[in-house]
């Protein structure tokens, strides 16, 4: 078999579609960061199931991906091949178990939550602090930021429209007072309330780096802050006094109970904890656990 020819103006077409897909910014980006580099990998030569299967195991030895990076590769791959018609290249995506807890060094708390807001307003950069209060006070995607106005500030819930779904969040009334005071100072009368300087939108983007550069005077490990921990900390510290994951799952605007449950993975000390616990039942009682096993 000869295979296909990937070029420039196919990758472009597929932008197009993936837009027109209604495709989120963040996936849009994704899907073609994953393609321009398969097509780098490439250099020239035809697509065929051979060399995907070889740029899979590139992935995994030469790069050092993780699973989880190589599937979302392998995603944006296969949708590449159903837009071209070229389904005799699709692959199959690499069998992961279910995670049982998340990574410690990976996890922001509270503490370092309170911490990065507090150096945020030591440094004068409210704008970044009250960003990082929004998503964490209400679960909030960072590409839904925009949907943060005065209007909706005021009416204390937005209406956000994102991935073909809307959904309406209730914004909390502390966080409300704080915003249109921010909004008020900033002569924000109207529309959006996270803008530039130059009053244009804030990208994800910016609001990563703005929050990258108070790590250092927070004292906080900058590998585990970024905008989407922030919606974590959210799920985990609504499921912690609500026990309600249904709800939570309509809150973050989750389709599947499946994806919330992800957010709600325990650390790795947490997860040692739970079975440091189990080994001393077994040592005080194992008759008790034999029973439960039983029942």
């Amino acid at each position: 078999m000869n295979g296909h020819c990937l070029t420039n103006e196919q990758i472009l077409a597929f932008s197009t579609a993936l837009f027109q897909a209604e495709r989120s910014q963040a996936t849009v980006e994704k899907y073609l960061r994953s393609v321009r580099e398969f097509f780098r990998y490439l250099d020239g030569r035809p697509v065929t199931k051979d060399t995907v299967m070889a740029w899979k195991k590139h992935l995994q030895r030469e790069e050092n991906y993780s699973p989880s990076t190589v599937n979302a590769s392998l995603a944006a791959l296969n949708y590449l091949f159903n837009f071209l018609g070229w389904t005799d290249c699709r692959t199959h995506y690499l069998k992961i178990q279910r995670r049982l807890f998340r990574e410690t060094g990976r996890e922001l708390d509270r503490a370092d939550y309170e911490k990065l807001i507090a150096a945020a307003l030591g440094l004068g950069r409210e704008r970044i602090a009250l960003v990082m209060e929004t998503i964490c006070a209400t679960g909030i995607r960072v590409g839904e930021v925009r949907y943060i106005t005065v209007e909706a500030v005021r009416a204390g819930s937005a209406t956000i429209s994102l991935k073909g779904k809307i959904r309406t969040i209730l914004l909390p009334g502390k966080l409300c007072k704080k915003l249109l005071k921010y909004a008020r100072k900033q002569k924000i009368t109207s529309g959006e309330i996270f803008l530039t300087g130059g009053g244009r939108p804030m990208s994800r983007c910016q609001i990563w780096a703005e929050m990258k550069r108070v790590c250092k005077a927070a004292g906080v490990d900058s590998s585990k802050v970024f905008p989407h921990n922030l919606r974590h900390l959210f799920a985990t510290v609504y499921y912690r006094i609500y026990k309600d994951i249904v709800k939570l799952a309509d809150i973050l605007g989750h389709s599947s109970v499946e994806t919330t449950r992800i957010y709600l993975l325990t650390t790795g000390t947490e997860h040692r904890r739970q079975l440091e616990r189990l080994s001393w039942c077994f040592k005080r009682n194992r008759y008790s656990v034999v029973h439960i096993w039983k029942i």
